[in-house]
């Protein structure tokens, strides 16, 4: 068993304010933990079956907030959280002005432009393209970049079911190993992006907090090659 660091706690006396971090709900969670706890934040309360969605924890040096990961970009543009753990394509979507700080190297995947087995050979150069996605803002600026100007469909499940159904032409979705993929006769096409968890933060808490953020964020780059050793 590693043992936890101490606790890289900030001065809590009634002019300080805790550290307010949102960070994400679901399975990306189970690895920020690690992480969170080996940079001296008590992760014990995420770690107990609890209905609360602000945790306070470290005495009240830090603030903890379970949130959606496609609400992540909003809580700290607004500046309700200082910091923000928020995948790299929920960023690309949000398109808010967020300073990142650091990769935390977690959830990696990759973002890709997919199509249909009996449709691939043809590429993106389909007249009148419609494309399923998650991701509309991405897609459709990745593909005016590439001169095409397709309907997007914006979809929040499977997206592989609307090129399997007719609905759509192409797909633009996350994908790991691609199992998914080749379980529904697809095959990519191009990656848009390749996709981790990064640590962002509120511009202005940046300013007005630039000392105990950075003194946050120094102890999740310590924490890195720590978390992935245990």
């Amino acid at each position: 068993m590693t043992a936890r660091r101490k606790p890289c706690r900030l001065a809590n006396n009634s002019e300080t304010q805790a550290l307010t971090i949102a960070v994400l709900k679901g399975r990306i969670l189970s690895e920020l933990c690690p992480l969170l706890a080996a940079a001296g934040v008590d992760t014990q309360p995420l770690e107990t079956p609890d209905r609360r969605l602000i945790i306070p924890t470290n005495g009240g040096a830090f603030q903890l907030m379970l949130v959606r990961a496609s609400d992540i970009p909003t809580y700290v543009a607004h500046g309700v959280a200082d910091i923000g753990m928020s995948g790299y394509d929920t960023l690309l979507e949000s398109d808010v002005a967020l300073a990142e700080r650091l990769d935390l190297n977690i959830g990696a995947c990759r973002l890709v432009v997919a199509a249909p087995q009996d449709s691939a050979k043809r590429g993106m150069a389909i007249p009148w393209v419609k494309i399923a996605s998650k991701y509309p803002n991405v897609t459709r600026r990745y593909f005016r970049q590439h001169g095409i100007e397709a309907t997007i469909i914006k979809l929040v499940g499977s997206v592989e079911l609307a090129a399997a159904v007719g609905l759509a032409d192409l797909v633009v979705d996350l994908v790991s190993t691609g199992e998914t993929l080749r379980a529904n006769n697809m095959v990519e096409l191009e990656t848009i992006a390749h996709i981790t968890t990064r640590l962002v933060v509120n511009p202005a808490s940046l300013k007005m907090r630039h000392a105990d953020i950075d003194r946050f964020v120094n102890a999740m780059r310590e924490a890195l090659p720590a978390a992935q050793m245990a």
